[in-house]
């Protein structure tokens, strides 16, 4: 491979196979005997079809492709190499894989891994040596490339705020007129190129450790967009139990933004959501309290679905007690169902806890939520979330 200094970036991608399956003999021959010629072969045409200009260099049977990436008015060049090697990673994988072995082997990943020559190497071998090393490391993971795509698109959402908030009605039962109680923000993204909807993006921060960016995102977004919220009303903001770890969850940058909507914290309801275990009830219930002091009040979301619905309503004595949509769904023909619901409801009583019945979508749900004395309702039926507070 021959590496000369031009003005275009150079960058290396790095293949290698990797898997418990390279253990199994038969599979270890094909690859030993079909991988490079399959390699060659389709780094001739890619050269057919492309000016970018691919070189190879060999070590053993991983393939180290040198290429210059020219300047772009629509990507960096880091996310020009990424999309190119992460592209190139999938179509020869899943080419090789129905060639040689009929179809994809679970325990058989090809790995790609970039990385961008230094210039400020003067040895041209040692330039080399060290890009073939950064390159090796990233691409030690599993769908390094794609990862890496993926953490810049969680970067390019928070720098640029790109979440957008949604808001669904919450509907009073008890009141003779169902009317809007309040309403929650929900966070949607300007497309799912990389995330299928916000539960995979904050799944994603969460591995990345960018939650509380995330969160602080989300949560601000949903009160700029607030505009619409009359004076009884109330706006249900969903955060995450990891987020009460944030030291700077506390610092009244909430407050603030209310103000300069004029809002307060009277209007505001933390949805605790059950997408993760509280850790910690000792600091949960010091943090909570230091907000319920200011006025705000707390939900716990998702009860019923899982994780520690009973132990949060135990340790945190919330003010509203949101029932998942899963023990709502046909609950008026489900007595297992309409048993659980039902405790809820006394429960909620002893406590003066208000219940919110989540995923209404047919009268007959919510005709029985509603007789059994469930204050508060959301649902398709009720009124779909919409981009403004009606």
């Amino acid at each position: 491979m021959t590496v000369t200094r031009e003005t275009n970036q150079m960058g290396i991608i790095y293949f290698a196979w990797q898997g418990k399956a390279i253990e199994q003999e038969d599979v270890k021959v094909k690859l030993d005997a079909k991988w490079r010629r399959f390699a060659e072969q389709v780094m001739t045409e890619q050269n057919a079809v492309s000016a970018t200009g691919l070189s190879k260099l060999w070590m053993r049977d991983d393939l180290f492709v040198c290429l210059a990436l020219p300047p772009s008015r629509f990507r960096s060049p880091e996310e020009e190499l990424l999309t190119l090697g992460s592209r190139l990673k999938l179509d020869w994988e899943e080419r090789f894989m129905a060639a040689e072995f009929g179809g994809a082997i679970p325990e058989l990943k090809l790995h790609a891994g970039v990385s961008f020559l230094n210039g400020s190497i003067l040895s041209e071998e040692e330039r080399l040596y060290d890009g073939i090393k950064r390159a090796i490391i990233h691409g030690q993971p599993t769908g390094a490339t794609e990862r890496s795509l993926k953490r810049r698109a969680l970067e390019h959402i928070l720098m640029e705020r790109l979440i957008h908030p949604v808001y669904q009605p919450i509907i009073s039962l008890q009141c003779g007129t169902e009317a809007a109680y309040g309403y929650e923000a929900l966070s949607r993204l300007p497309d799912r190129r990389w995330f299928d909807g916000p539960l995979q993006l904050f799944d994603f921060a969460s591995e990345e450790g960018l939650t509380y960016s995330l969160d602080r995102l989300a949560r601000e977004r949903a009160i700029e967009g607030s505009a619409g919220l009359s004076a009884g009303q109330k706006l249900f903001i969903n955060i995450t139990a990891k987020i009460m770890n944030d030291p700077s969850f506390t610092t009244g940058r909430t407050m603030l933004l209310l103000e300069q909507y004029g809002l307060s914290p009277h209007h505001v309801v933390f949805e605790i959501t059950e997408r993760s275990s509280i850790e910690d009830f000792g600091a949960a219930k010091k943090i909570l309290q230091h907000y319920r002091t200011q006025g705000y009040q707390i939900a716990i979301d998702d009860a019923g679905a899982g994780y520690s619905s009973l132990q949060s309503i135990v340790e945190l004595e919330p003010d509203y007690i949101k029932i998942d949509r899963s023990l709502i769904h046909g609950i008026h023909q489900d007595s297992m169902k309409a048993h659980l619901v039902q405790t809820f409801t006394e429960l909620a009583a002893k406590m003066g806890i208000s219940l919110v019945a989540e995923g209404i979508e047919v009268e007959s749900e919510l005709r029985y939520i509603k007789s059994i004395g469930v204050h508060y309702a959301q649902g398709y039926l009720l009124g779909r979330p919409q981009p403004s507070i009606a």
